[in-house]
C-alpha cells in the first residue's frame, strides 16, 4: 500500500472535527429553540418530547443498518452520502407548516444520526491505540461546540433572521456542502492499518467483514457492560439536551442573554472534558487496560454529585449554581471518548462500525424515550424534578457497570492483541 503523508491524518480529523461541529449545531439546537417551536404549533412538554423521540427512534433503528454498511463498504462514501441526508432532511423539517409534519420531517433527520460509527473506525485507522482517546476526544469538542453554536444561532441569530425556519435552511446548506467535501477530499484505509502489529507493513491484507467476527462481539464480557453503560449513560444526555434551556427559562427565570452567559462558559467547559477524559484515558491505558474504565468511571460519579447540588441550589443562588454546573461540566464527558477506544480494544478491525453500531442502537434503544419520559414528568411535577431524578438514576447505574468493566477488560484486550499478533504472522 502507498504511504500517506503522515500530516494528512490530521487534515483527515480537521474535516471530520468541521463535519461534527456543523452536524451537532444542526442536530442540537432545537434544543434551544424550543420556547419558539412550541408557541409556534401551540403543543405542550409531551408534545415536545416525542417530536425529539422520533428522530432517536429512527436513529435507533438504523444503527445496525450504519455499522453493517460501513463494515463491508467505502466508509467516506457513505459519510459523504450522510452529510447529504442531513441537509435534505433539514431542509424538509423547515419547509413544514403543520405539527404532524414538522413532527414526521424531524423523525427523518434521524437517519444520519447514526452514520457517526464509520467516522470513529475510519480514525482507528489512521491512529493507533495509544492515540486514540486523545483524537476521539478532540473530535467530541465538536458536539458542545456544536451546542453552543447552536444556542447563539437559535437566542441571537435567529430572531435576527426571520425565526427558526431561516437557521434550519442555513445548516442545512451546509450539510451539503459538507457532503462534496468529504467525497472528494478523504481517502479510505485499509481496515486495521494503524494496529501496532500492522502498522510498520508496507503491504497487508484487507480484512473483510465477516459474520463470524461480528457473533464474537457478544462474545466479549467487556462489551456487555459497555452496552449496559451506554443504555443508561445517554439519558442525561437527551434530557439536558432538549430540556434545560426550558428549565432555565420557565423555572428558574433566566431570560435569553442570561442563558447565554450562563450556559457559554459550562459548554465551553464541557468541551475540554472531552479532551481531558480522552488524554487522561490514553496515559491510563499506558499503565494499565483498566485505565480507560477507571477515568469513565470517575466521571459518571462526579458528574452526577455536582448536577445534583446544581439542580438543587436555590433559585436566587445564582453565582452558586453556575459553579456547579460548571464542576459538572468538567466530569460530564470524561467516559466519552473512552467508551469509543475501548470499543476498540476488545473488536477486531473488520466489525468495529457493527460493535459501535450495535452499542449506540442499545444506547439509543432506552434514550430514544428519555425526552417523552421527561416530557411526563415535567408535566406531571415539574422540569427540576425530571431532570434531577433521570440524571442521578442513569449515572448511578453507570458507574456499578464500570465496576463490572473492570474486572474483565484485561482479559478481552489481550485476546484482541495475540489474535492481531497471529494475523500479522501470517502475512
Amino acid at each position: 500500500m502507498k504511504q500517506e503523508n503522515p500530516r494528512y491524518r490530521w487534515f483527515v480529523v480537521v474535516v471530520f472535527f468541521f463535519f461534527m461541529l456543523l452536524h451537532q449545531t444542526d442536530k442540537l439546537m432545537i434544543g434551544s429553540l424550543q420556547v419558539q417551536i412550541s408557541e409556534d404549533f401551540g403543543i405542550d412538554n409531551t408534545q415536545w418530547g416525542l417530536v425529539n423521540s422520533g428522530a432517536l427512534i429512527v436513529a435507533t433503528f438504523l444503527y445496525p443498518l450504519w455499522g453493517y454498511l460501513y463494515d463491508r463498504y467505502s466508509r467516506t462514501k457513505l459519510l459523504s452520502f450522510a452529510s447529504f441526508v442531513w441537509g435534505a432532511t433539514t431542509w424538509l423539517n423547515a419547509i413544514v407548516k403543520s405539527f404532524g409534519g414538522f413532527l414526521v420531517t424531524r423523525a427523518s433527520t434521524g437517519i444520519d444520526d447514526s452514520s457517526y460509527p464509520g467516522l470513529y473506525t475510519l480514525i482507528a485507522d489512521y491512529f493507533g491505540p495509544n492515540l486514540r482517546g486523545k483524537i476521539y476526544g478532540i473530535l467530541q469538542l465538536a458536539q458542545p461546540l456544536g451546542y453552543l453554536v447552536g444556542m447563539i444561532l437559535a437566542l441571537i441569530i435567529s430572531p435576527m433572521i426571520g425565526g427558526w425556519r431561516s437557521v434550519f435552511y442555513i445548516t442545512g446548506s451546509l450539510g451539503l456542502v459538507i457532503a462534496i467535501f468529504i467525497y472528494f477530499g478523504v481517502k479510505e484505509m485499509p481496515r486495521g492499518k494503524a494496529e501496532p502489529e500492522f502498522e510498520d507493513m508496507a503491504e497487508m491484507q484487507a480484512f473483510k467483514f465477516s459474520w463470524a467476527e461480528a457473533k464474537e462481539i457478544f462474545k466479549k464480557k467487556t462489551m456487555w457492560f459497555v452496552f449496559l453503560q451506554g443504555f443508561a449513560g445517554v439519558f442525561p444526555w437527551n434530557v439536558i439536551t432538549f430540556f434545560f434551556f426550558s428549565y432555565l427559562e420557565k423555572e428558574r427565570g433566566y431570560d435569553a442573554n442570561s442563558i447565554l452567559f450562563t450556559m457559554a462558559p459550562v459548554i465551553l467547559i464541557l468541551a475540554s472534558g472531552y479532551f481531558i477524559g480522552g488524554a487522561l484515558g490514553d496515559y491510563a491505558f499506558k499503565y494499565t487496560n483498566k485505565g480507560r474504565i477507571i477515568v469513565s468511571s470517575i466521571g459518571v460519579l462526579m458528574g452526577a454529585l455536582f448536577m445534583y447540588l446544581a439542580i438543587t441550589t436555590p433559585i436566587d443562588a445564582k453565582n452558586q449554581f453556575f459553579i456547579f454546573m460548571c464542576l459538572t461540566a468538567v466530569f460530564m464527558p470524561l467516559s466519552s471518548a473512552n467508551v469509543i477506544a475501548t470499543v476498540y480494544d476488545v473488536t477486531v478491525p473488520e466489525v468495529r462500525s457493527t460493535a459501535q453500531a450495535v452499542e449506540y442502537f442499545i444506547e439509543n434503544a432506552g434514550a430514544a424515550f428519555a425526552p417523552i419520559i421527561t416530557g411526563v414528568i415535567a408535566d406531571a411535577i415539574d422540569l427540576k424534578t425530571a431532570i434531577l431524578l433521570i440524571c442521578t438514576v442513569a449515572w448511578g447505574l453507570c458507574f456499578f457497570f464500570y465496576l463490572g468493566a473492570i474486572f474483565t477488560i484485561d482479559k478481552d484486550s489481550h485476546d484482541l492483541r495475540n489474535q492481531m499478533a497471529e494475523r500479522a504472522k501470517s502475512m
